[in-house]
């Protein structure tokens, strides 16, 4: 659907279809946020039944100022420029960020938030779901609560829909993404409308002088309502993470003329039938439409979370590779499910411990008023990642003032952090959830890196330099057999562990050989042409690096058969690729904590094979073993 998007940019496409699909991909988590936000956060101020009007209108002033404040100044107006060739998303940025700083403390502080942000978005991504449909079935309540029953088994088949279907692909059911959201929105608008109506006093709570009272005059209240106020704001991330599919323009108009406005104008609602009957309460989304549509908006609320999963989903697949790409992530199973648009993957292993996850969030919170607690702290701990990062891209990448970028980011870093610290005192009621999450897979990642850091060391410590090796081949007895054999090396100095294991133990060398190289750069995509670079290095000896973005899946034997030009005739079918397999050992003096080695090897151990990884025909490769000691 990205690449569609990208067509349909490139070609004149209709600016209607362009911003169907922003509306469909982008703005589908933050679009179902009005299914359980009022109902969170005023939930806080209501005593044995009642609700004061100046709880309403502040609690109300707050929403709307945070779409206004985090989504529309921060995101809109200033993270979305800062793109990384195109691209956006936390690690998109953390890749900006270290790129402009010196090699040292500061470049492996900023790749340290990066990874916890990017840990922290796969968290949400877990709860997004889970949340999002039960909320949304939650509405069979107001319908009959009989049905009370009916919900948790109903979300639960719901869920397992969206799982299943994952393996086929988003691309089909994309097609109605955009228009059912833009039905949804326009649902939001109207029935926001509709609760203005009844209590018209609730517009004042567009100034943002109530909010600023109700901070001044209930500190401590206000503080504690942000950690339920900041799920107005839970998806404003994908605005980043997705403005390469679309680009800026699309997503900002969208935002602007569509979005916004039927959020602002729903939460308003809202507060205006609270405001003349606080029992709504109980679930003031439903209750704000009339008896004759809620079970109709039970349909389309459900589709809306449906979508809202299915972007976090697919964006938590997108995660992982670009993981992959940059090293933190042993290989996984990645599937392409179009033919012509390289966004759309499955990565199987991913999709199960999601699956898994939202199972037994359902399971154990039961009700989106539980999973509220939980939710929140993923979403606010990437915020502040974002605004940390963003301080260095904006001082060091586009060049601004120090004043300048104290003045935003700063701002921005102290909201995010008043918003993260009031999620803090939900960790009791279920905001360890997130946290456990996030902390699991930031120590899996950053163990991933530092053992193949050391692999990497003690390999480039035992190997021959490249050159040292072809100053000798013309006066070995080396026996040169007809064929093509290419050699995957990590390091382009120095000779692939599996070539001289080959000469050990079968004392020959293929007339054509090739030392392959593939690297991923910092930025999103490598242009076709700067993929390869062919170096003759001898008679019939050939170094090739192929380079790719960290957004790419590698390709090896159609990187190959690209390379007639070069002079290099290498036809998969008929070349042998010899790879290296290590099998990792403890050393004598370890140079990790023993659980990290373990945790290590065990991911080593799963890890998808080189074979599997750069699609190389497997009955045309040879693999070598090697015990490395680290």
């Amino acid at each position: 659907m990205a690449a569609s998007a990208a067509k349909a940019r490139g070609s004149g496409s209709p600016k209607v279809a362009l911003l169907l699909g922003v509306l469909g991909v982008v703005y589908g988590d933050i679009g179902t946020s009005p299914l359980y936000t009022m109902k969170a956060s005023l939930g806080l101020f209501a005593r044995d039944g009642a609700l004061s009007a100046s709880d309403v209108l502040g609690v109300t002033s707050l929403v709307v100022w945070s779409l206004i404040l985090i989504v529309t100044v921060k995101y809109i107006g200033i993270v979305t420029r800062a793109d990384n060739k195109g691209e956006g998303g936390i690690l998109a940025l953390m890749a900006l960020a270290t790129r402009a700083l010196p090699q040292g403390r500061l470049r492996h502080a900023a790749t340290m938030v990066g990874i916890a942000g990017a840990s922290l978005f796969v968290g949400d991504g877990a709860i997004t779901p889970a949340i999002s449909v039960l909320s949304a079935i939650e509405g069979l309540e107001v319908v009959n609560p009989a049905l009370h029953p009916f919900v948790v088994p109903l979300s639960v088949l719901v869920l397992v829909g969206v799982f299943a279907v994952q393996y086929r692909g988003s691309g089909k059911v994309g097609l109605v993404y955009g228009p059912v959201t833009f039905v949804w929105f326009v649902t939001l608008a109207i029935l926001g409308v509709r609760g203005i109506l009844l209590a018209p006093p609730i517009l004042a709570a567009v100034s943002p002088t109530y909010a600023v009272w109700f901070f001044v005059n209930h500190p401590l209240e206000s503080f504690v309502a942000l950690g339920a106020i900041v799920l107005a704001v839970t998806g404003a991330e994908a605005l980043y993470a997705d403005m390469g599919h679309f680009g800026r323009r699309p997503i900002v108009q969208a935002w602007l003329f569509c979005v916004l406005p039927a959020l602002a104008l729903n939460y308003v609602g809202q507060g205006a039938l609270l405001l003349a009957d606080a029992a709504a309460l109980e679930n003031p989304f439903y209750l704000l439409a009339p008896s004759w549509f809620r079970l109709p908006l039970v349909f389309l609320a459900t589709a809306a979370t449906i979508i809202a999963s299915q972007a976090m989903i697919t964006g938590a697949f997108s995660i992982a590779r670009q993981m992959m790409q940059l090293g933190f992530c042993p290989r996984l199973t990645v599937r392409h499910t179009s033919g012509e648009e390289a966004g759309q993957i499955y990565i199987p292993q991913v999709n199960a411990m999601l699956f898994i996850g939202v199972m037994l969030l359902v399971a154990g919170f039961r009700a989106s008023e539980n999973l509220a607690a939980a939710y929140g702290i993923a979403v606010t701990g990437t915020f502040v990642c974002t605004s940390l990062l963003g301080l260095v891209v904006a001082r060091r990448v586009l060049g601004w003032s120090t004043a300048k970028t104290v003045a935003s980011f700063g701002l921005f870093l102290v909201i995010d952090l008043a918003f993260f610290a009031s999620n803090l005192l939900k960790v009791p009621e279920g905001g360890w959830v997130p946290i456990l999450i996030g902390v699991t897979l930031f120590t899996l990642l950053t163990s991933w890196r530092r053992g193949r850091d050391l692999l990497f060391e003690k390999w480039r410590a035992d190997s021959l330099p490249l050159a040292s090796f072809l100053a000798r081949l013309p006066k070995s007895r080396t026996i040169r057999v007809p064929g093509t054999a290419v050699f995957m090396t990590g390091n382009p100095d120095y000779v692939p562990g599996a070539l001289l294991h080959n000469l050990k133990h079968n004392k020959v060398l293929h007339e054509k050989v090739i030392f392959l190289t593939v690297l991923t750069e910092e930025v999103p995509v490598v242009p076709p042409e700067q993929r390869a670079t062919v170096e003759e290095l001898a008679p019939g000896i050939h170094r090739v690096i192929l380079r790719y973005g960290f957004m790419e899946s590698p390709n090896i034997p159609r990187a190959l058969a690209e390379l007639k030009d070069e002079g290099i005739e290498a036809d998969p079918m008929q070349v042998s690729f010899f790879l290296g397999r290590e099998s990792v050992v403890p050393a004598a003096v370890p140079k990790m904590s023993r659980w990290r080695h373990w945790l290590f090897m065990v991911m080593a151990r799963n890890a998808v094979s080189a074979t599997e990884f750069f699609r190389i025909p497997s009955d045309r490769v040879v693999e070598l073993g090697v015990r490395v000691a680290i």
